[in-house]
């Protein structure tokens, strides 16, 4: 795992630093995919690029998964999972709250993880049963926080239906809790987590690759990561919190029904 570990950071590093020397302005080229405000940019596609090439070249037989270019077949039992930038409009825009997410799995297992934050100067990363870590800092979720004191990160889709399904969802969650933070990141909302910055994480609509590397960052500094009603985390739904405090808001969200836009 180390192996994979130290190989994960390097190329996320790599991707960093490309990614800050080519940071665009809003007259950049842009894309859209599901809808008109989900924007790719052609340094989406670039940063992925240098990742699968560098994966590529020092492990030839590994699958890739990339938001961008889709599944990379291989002949071996380890799978990357990659997010070129996860929080392409925060990035457009010239906001610090973007990230670089590779995950590594084995046997469909995430067992190294790591979370470039370019422009905060921030690498989370994490190995199956090593601990979670912010540089050489360990990392442990917060704990024995009641839902009413929970400061409470969250995102939302694409979709207009989806939307203003989750705008209702919120509407009933915040006069429960401390108060709602949304990021425009859903990993860099975990790894808030697993570094004490906010309490707990909800989101519907989430991918593999958002939550890959910055899931087990959470996971390794104690915290819960579920979806609802015992099902694991996909992007149906997703929880984040420590025990305790996930049961209280899971229950409060399973009310919602916050799945209905389906």
């Amino acid at each position: 795992m180390s192996d994979f570990l130290r190989l994960a950071e390097d190329i996320a590093r790599e991707a960093g630093d490309m990614l800050l020397a080519k940071r665009p302005t809003m007259s950049e080229e842009i894309e859209t995919k599901s809808s008109p405000t989900d924007v790719v940019t052609a340094l989406d596609k670039a940063s992925e690029e240098l990742i699968r090439e560098r994966i590529l070249a020092a492990r030839p037989g590994d699958r890739i998964l990339g938001e961008e270019g889709g599944e990379e077949p291989g002949d071996s039992d380890v799978r990357w999972v990659v997010d070129p930038i996860d929080g392409t409009v925060n990035f457009l825009y010239g906001l610090p709250e973007w990230a670089v997410s590779i995950a590594v799995e084995v046997n469909g297992q995430v067992v190294a993880g790591v979370v470039n934050l370019p422009a905060r100067g921030e690498v989370y990363t994490a190995a199956l049963g090593e601990g979670a870590w912010l540089g050489a800092e360990r990392l442990r979720c917060n704990t024995g926080v009641p839902l009413a004191q929970a400061l409470v990160a969250t995102g939302f889709g694409y979709g207009v239906s989806r939307r203003a399904v989750q705008g209702q969802v919120v509407a009933a969650v915040l006069p429960r809790v401390r108060d709602i933070r949304r990021g425009g990141s859903c990993a860099i909302d975990l790894c808030s987590l697993a570094a004490g910055r906010v309490d707990a994480y909800y989101e519907r609509g989430i991918n593999p690759w958002d939550y890959g590397a910055a899931g087990l960052v959470a996971t390794e500094s104690g915290a819960r990561l579920e979806g609802l009603h015992g099902r694991p985390v996909s992007p149906e739904f997703a929880i984040c919190a420590a025990p305790g405090l996930f049961e209280e808001l899971h229950d409060l969200l399973a009310a919602q029904n916050p799945e209905r836009d389906a």
